[in-house]
């Protein structure tokens, strides 16, 4: 028998089950278009940052910059001998800063993207080419600025226009707005303030150091020439030319994207799976339901290879078709996650969609051999089949779930249950690695016992259906008469779900621990913070103005400083205040009350370097200068302190003033204090500086747990991609199965049942099996949550949170999405015509 008659087999059975194939193809379009739109996303915002970048360090021959990022920079003496030699034509300081601009005293918001303040040179001593000034021209004293279009924009400013700029060691700046120019390509929300060089050197510098320095060659000289030059005079720097200045940001935007990638890629995978299950149940269950046709094309003639051929050749079509679709559908993915992210105000810039040819290649290839994979066992079963074996057989593809499969999924389990336990015992990366290969263990255990399992869950859940009488006994027999089609379609809302819980008791947990540290440790009545994932903090003038308020007892600034111990670097906190009228912890060794040169370091750090109370240790600043150091205590971890404590006076001598700033200030009252009132006046005493924010105790938890949420926001958005493909393949199950069970459904209409009577069988059975993936999902999600949540027990996650309203609502969600999963195959059902049914062969 020719290959095109077996073609045309295949094809018209395809066109004669549309709603089939349909239901199929959506299960691949959704797994792909995950996999696509996540590489077209990152690729659009790479090519966006390689226009941005392509108009940064434009005019820099060779820059130099500290080797180590946490430095002060290049001493102003070093700029000094670059400018002298004698290939240099100019040289352009880099002096810039976190900045907040605000408007009408409010900040203006760009989510994401930072707010700089940058020194402007002039022509003659710019490296660069000039700046295009829309309207006015650039600073040229104190006290003015010029600022990027979509800056001006955004605030609403023009020039002339007054207003105010924070700058955190400074306060507030009176500006006025001397101009407004043009930055090349989309800037995502980025705003950037030019201020006279003398008036940024004095907000943004120690006087001292700049942060990096751009220089321009002579005519004539070779960037490269003068990088090597300038590298042999100064090897203590890192001394690169324009093109690898360039090629670093694009680095590390690159790197940054890779990680979003991976995540999205890893979600991708996910949808992929529930997908390729969904597509393996679907083909097992109408190659069991064509048995006949395939006996009788063998009957007539068709070899085991064209049987096996035909089955493969539709799924290859379907895989191709969908596959071509996800793609399409992953360029509006993409669109609508860039959509979301600016929603949430990332500030990320944006530009066209950028489709690669290795996007085209992926999808298309791994949509269409997980389709055809999916395919191939069921099509080899069914050419293997004797003819007449199954034009004898029943409809019906239910097999009892084989003892070997249990059996290995038994195994697994307990392997995976092992590692997962193993690893929860430690923290780190590697207790998470075992506690993940445990997590896929399991995974692949649940996947070959649920069979098995559907059997007796099923039977105890049978009792939510048991008030329906007659239809609901019909129901769970429904559910039970083929364990490996009710485990298979209930095994992608079990991942989905499992996923969701484990999530979900992150972020609870996550919430519980914050709580439990700040109701613990932080004795404060309230709160001063700058803005969330900000450079900016609290001002420095924000603690002595809340001091002045009536019933304020106790005001601590805390600080931030960076020392080095040989290599390592030792981030610690300063308290401006005393610490332990405001905040709670276990002291282990020595005192809390440090002289000059003192600190307490947590007892982490302590084991790390062999320190004891007492010792006398050697500690290098940023700018490199030594400095003795006395460990006088020691302090249970915390993450309320970091990894040290320092006094304020080695941080005047180790931090310039221009680089001081809050991260924090902590508030106590005076006993019988009315706090309401103490409240307000301190949120008038802030006003003047906007982005401060006056907390309580409770304020300050929902402020993190509003954090969390926002994560857990876009986790769970990606992660409704797979429970909606794990809907759909209920709905396909469904609907294959009401086709399978034609001629009995027909017997039962013809025997007395009624048609509202088929569509509750068919919803309750649908209902059960949905409870069924939810119940083995959830508690796969809570052992699963809890091993991963104890391997992060060094980033502070001390306490495991179940969330269990959350689960609640699963579950009755679970049973609501069965139903209405079953609506259109319910109704189909329903509408069975008895006698044709009968009478079908």
């Amino acid at each position: 028998m020719s290959g095109s008659p077996m073609r045309k087999v295949a094809l018209r059975n395809l066109a004669a089950h549309k709603v089939r194939l349909v239901l199929t193809l959506l299960s691949v379009v959704l797994g792909t278009a995950f996999i696509a739109g996540s590489f077209v996303f990152t690729d659009s915002l790479q090519h966006t940052f390689d226009d941005i970048f392509a108009n940064q360090a434009k005019g820099v021959d060779v820059r130099v910059s500290p080797k180590e990022r946490q430095s002060l920079g290049i001493p102003n003496e070093t700029v000094d001998k670059i400018a002298g030699m004698n290939d240099v034509r100019a040289v352009a300081p880099g002096v810039n800063g976190p900045v907040v601009l605000l408007e009408d005293g409010k900040a203006v918001q760009t989510g994401g993207a930072p707010t700089s303040g940058t020194s402007y040179l002039p022509p003659g001593k710019s490296v660069a080419a000039p700046d295009k000034y829309s309207a006015g021209g650039p600073p040229t004293k104190d006290g003015e600025i010029s600022i990027n279009r979509g800056g001006a924009d955004l605030a609403g400013l023009h020039v002339g226009d007054q207003t105010k700029v924070l700058v955190p060691s400074k306060g507030n700046i009176d500006v006025t707005v001397s101009g407004i120019y043009d930055l090349p390509g989309n800037t995502g929300g980025f705003i950037n303030l030019y201020f006279d060089d003398a008036q940024a050197k004095q907000l943004f510098t120690d006087g001292e150091h700049v942060a990096f320095v751009d220089i321009a060659a002579k005519p004539g000289v070779q960037p490269d020439a003068l990088r090597d030059q300038i590298a042999k005079v100064f090897p203590d720097y890192k001394v690169q030319d324009g093109d690898q200045v360039r090629a670093d940001m694009k680095k590390q935007i690159g790197d940054a994207l890779k990680f979003i990638n991976y995540f999205l890629l890893a979600f991708g995978a996910i949808a992929l799976i529930v997908g390729t299950f969904i597509i393996y149940n679907t083909f097992s269950m109408l190659v069991a339901q064509r048995l006949r046709e395939l006996a009788l094309l063998r009957a007539i003639g068709a070899s085991r290879q064209q049987v096996g051929r035909s089955v493969v050749g539709e799924a290859l079509i379907i895989g191709l078709l969908g596959s071509a679709l996800g793609l399409a559908a992953g360029v509006g993915l993409a669109l609508g996650l860039s959509a979301l992210l600016n929603a949430f105000n990332l500030g990320l810039p944006t530009g066209t969609m950028s489709l690669q040819p290795r996007t085209v290649l992926v999808a298309l290839g791994v949509g269409t051999l997980v389709t055809v994979f999916s395919a191939y066992a069921p099509a080899r079963r069914a050419a293997t089949i004797p003819p007449v074996e199954a034009m004898r057989a029943e409809l019906g593809s239910g097999t009892e779930s084989s003892r070997v499969r249990a059996i290995s999924g038994a195994v697994l389990g307990v392997a995976g249950a092992i590692l997962v336990y193993l690893g929860s015992r430690n923290a780190g990366g590697n207790a998470a690695l075992t506690v993940g290969i445990g997590a896929l263990a399991l995974i692949f255990a649940v996947l070959l016992a649920s069979p098995a399992l559907s059997q007796p869950v099923v039977r105890v859940l049978a009792v939510l259906v048991r008030p329906f009488g007659p239809v609901g006994v019909m129901a769970r027999n429904n559910a039970l008469r083929n364990p490996r089609r009710t485990a298979a379609t209930a095994f992608a809302l079990t991942l989905g779900l499992m996923l969701v819980t484990a999530i979900g008791m992150l972020g609870s947990s996550s919430k519980a621990s914050i709580s439990d540290l700040v109701d613990k440790g932080v004795k404060a009545d309230f709160i001063l913070q700058g803005p969330a994932n900000s450079l900016v903090g609290v001002p420095l003038a924000a603690g002595p103005a809340v001091q002045a308020i009536p019933g304020v007892q106790d005001v601590v600034q805390f600080h931030g400083v960076a020392l080095k111990v040989g290599s390592d670097q030792l981030l610690g906190t300063v308290p401006e205040g005393p610490l332990n009228k405001v905040l709670g912890y276990d002291l282990k060794q020595g005192t809390d009350q440090l002289g000059d040169n003192g600190i307490m370091v947590s007892e982490t750090e302590a084991g790390d370097h062999n320190w004891h109370a007492g010792q006398t240790v050697d500690v290098t600043s940023l700018d490199n200068k030594k400095y003795q150091v006395v460990v006088e205590g020691i302090y249970k971890d915390t993450q309320l302190l970091g990894t040290m404590v320092a006094p304020m006076a080695l941080y005047d001598q180790v931090m310039p003033v221009s680089f001081r700033t809050n991260f924090i200030v902590l508030i106590t009252a005076q006993p019988g204090a009315d706090l309401s009132v103490m409240r307000s006046n301190l949120e008038k005493a802030v006003d003047q500086w906007a982005v401060v924010q006056v907390q309580d105790r409770n304020d300050f938890k929902g402020a993190q747990g509003k954090q969390i949420n926002t994560m857990l926001a876009i986790l769970y958005g990606l992660l409704a991609l797979a429970v909606v493909i794990a809907i759909l393949g209920i709905v396909n199950t469904l609907a294959l199965s009401v086709v399978e069970r034609r001629r009995e459904i027909g017997m039962l209409r013809a025997v007395g049942m009624q048609r509202p009577q088929v569509r509750r069988t068919i919803y309750l059975e649908s209902m059960l099996i949905a409870i069924f993936g939810a119940v083995i999902g959830v508690v796969l999600g809570l052992g699963l949550g809890a091993g991963f949540l104890r391997t992060l027990r060094d980033l502070g996650l001390q306490q495991i949170a179940v969330p269990w309203g959350q689960i609640v609502i699963m579950m009755v969600s679970s049973a609501v999405v069965g139903v209405l999963a079953a609506l259109w195959p319910a109704i189909r059902a329903a509408r069975t015509p008895p006698l044709a049914a009968i009478a079908d062969m």
